[in-house]
């Protein structure tokens, strides 16, 4: 094949890069707003049902996920790269767009979460084709055997849209009111659309970019020789052949890649919130901390791939996280753990508030514990009811605990999720270059977009759903991880079998 020049790859790269980031951010930023989402499309007064409640909308988008991946797959092998991907941008950020300006659940009722589930919806076929379409069209300019190392920069878009989705979230919490406590309550009552809203912005100034891209050279060939593929289905997954190929990458590698890549990031920011009950802004700031330390190794092992073969890479990365999990979240508990800390009792504060609320007249009613502990710790229980203008009060009365870590336990707390996330880069890191290797050029579009969003979609995407129903039905804080500790086991054992030890390139 050939190949394009240094700063030829670095220009596609960087368009490529940038349009995918943009469009992991628009995915992701709604579930780096589960907590205040569920808030707001839909109804009050259980918690635990609402956060579910967006937890599966959320994953809704990933369920959908394959489907785009055949619908663009197909565009892409039969009309091109470059204007199926440009397609999915312009689909992936109209939805983000509208996803902030949808009326709350007080105003229009149940038709705001079902105007946010199809949008929804739409953003998960926009990125079933988007991922195939830019790691297609990257790895066909690359060298063949620096192609670990070039695709490697497209992996690392998913966690780094993850970055500044939290980026974000946070700068614009805080920017909304001097008072902190004021910044919040704008914040969850409004200012969290405005993070869907300035997507628009990026979304255009990608376009722009990508308006400017060539085709990819590979494809280019094939048309220009008449030999584009007619029914890229059909020769994908009609062929027994190539099936094969499409059930090892799900089974072997992909499903165990999309369980790793949700837990470590994902479901370890719910467990943070959720369970440990970590304040949103450390949390917030433990993951992108950890993101930035761990983002360089996707590189290193994209290109430490492309030399000694990417299957044990993967197969390491799963076993680790297998062994290491059950350890590593039950640490996350340990730390927040306030048992056995020694108190400063003399700083103890309570605070109580009391204001009408709205044209009901409604007395919203709220008493804060404060407590202080010498290492650092700080802990905020919130009770909250309502007092009805008829002189009932509330039945069930909402409790909200917060945490602050001292400096000690918010690092050890930085190291556990940097560890999972050097999981994700073992996994995620070179598998691009692994699914792109595995299929030829007519149907390379088509044949590793299913495999690739069925693992990430269905089974990475369900990760959060599945892990906090399964914490809620058993009430065992660490039980959710047998459902990734179980995905990743089975994939372990199927790639470590049935992949070869350095698989080579399909003709071109």
């Amino acid at each position: 094949m050939a190949s394009t020049s240094t700063n030829g790859i670095r220009r596609i790269i960087t368009a490529s890069s940038l349009g995918t980031l943009i469009e992991w951010y628009d995915f992701y930023i709604f579930g780096s707003l589960a907590s205040v989402i569920s808030t707001q499309f839909f109804p009050k007064g259980n918690p635990t049902a609402a956060l579910l409640s967006t937890l599966a909308t959320f994953a809704a988008g990933f369920i959908v996920r394959p489907f785009g991946a055949l619908v663009f797959g197909r565009l892409g092998d039969m009309i091109g790269r470059k204007y199926t991907f440009l397609l999915t941008l312009i689909i992936m950020g109209g939805s983000t767009f509208a996803i902030g300006l949808v009326p709350k659940y007080d105003t229009i009722g149940f038709a705001a979460p079902l105007i946010v589930l199809l949008l929804r919806l739409l953003q998960g076929l926009a990125l079933g084709g988007e991922y195939g379409g830019a790691a297609t069209y990257v790895a066909e300019h690359s060298p063949q055997g620096r192609r670990g190392y070039f695709t490697s920069w497209i992996q690392t878009t998913a966690t780094v849209g993850l970055l500044v989705s939290l980026g974000v979230i946070l700068l614009v919490r805080h920017l909304l009111d001097a008072d902190p406590a004021r910044s919040i309550e704008k914040f969850n009552d409004w200012g969290w659309r405005i993070p869907f809203l300035i997507s628009i912005i990026l979304v255009v100034v990608s376009i722009y970019i990508r308006l400017k891209m060539s085709e990819s050279p590979l494809f280019q060939q094939l048309r220009t020789e008449g030999k584009t593929s007619a029914n890229p289905l059909k020769e994908s997954f009609g062929h027994k052949t190539n099936l094969k190929m499409v059930l090892l990458a799900l089974f072997g590698a992909t499903m165990g890649q999309g369980v790793i890549f949700y837990t470590g990031q994902f479901y370890a920011q719910s467990f943070l919130e959720t369970t440990c009950h970590i304040d949103f802004d450390q949390a917030k700031t433990i993951l992108i901390v950890a993101i930035v330390l761990a983002t360089p190794f996707f590189l290193l092992f994209g290109g430490w791939s492309d030399k000694v073969g990417r299957k044990w890479i993967m197969i390491t990365g799963m076993a680790l996280a297998v062994l290491s999990y059950q350890y590593l979240f039950r640490q996350l508990l340990n730390i927040s753990d306030p048992a056995g800390r020694t108190e400063v009792t003399a700083n103890k504060e309570i605070r109580s508030s009391a204001a009408f609320v709205g044209k009901t007249r409604n007395l919203l009613r709220s008493s804060s514990t404060i407590r202080y502990y010498e290492d650092g710790m700080i802990i905020t229980e919130t009770k909250k009811d309502t007092l009805y203008e008829a002189g009932n009060t509330s039945l069930k009365p909402v409790t909200e605990v917060s945490k602050k870590l001292g400096t000690a336990d918010y690092w050890k707390m930085i190291g556990i999720i940097f560890l999972m996330i050097i999981y994700v880069t073992m996994v995620y890191g070179p598998i691009a270059a692994f699914l792109v290797e595995l299929f030829p050029t007519r149907i390379r579009y088509t044949s590793m977009s299913l495999p690739y969003h069925i693992g990430n979609g269905v089974f990475g995407g369900l990760t959060p759903f599945i892990a906090v129903l399964l914490t809620t039905i058993s009430g065992d804080k660490l039980s959710g991880l047998w459902y990734p500790v179980v995905v990743i086991a089975v994939c372990l054992i199927i790639g470590a079998v049935y992949i070869p030890a350095k698989a080579q390139p399909v003709n071109e």
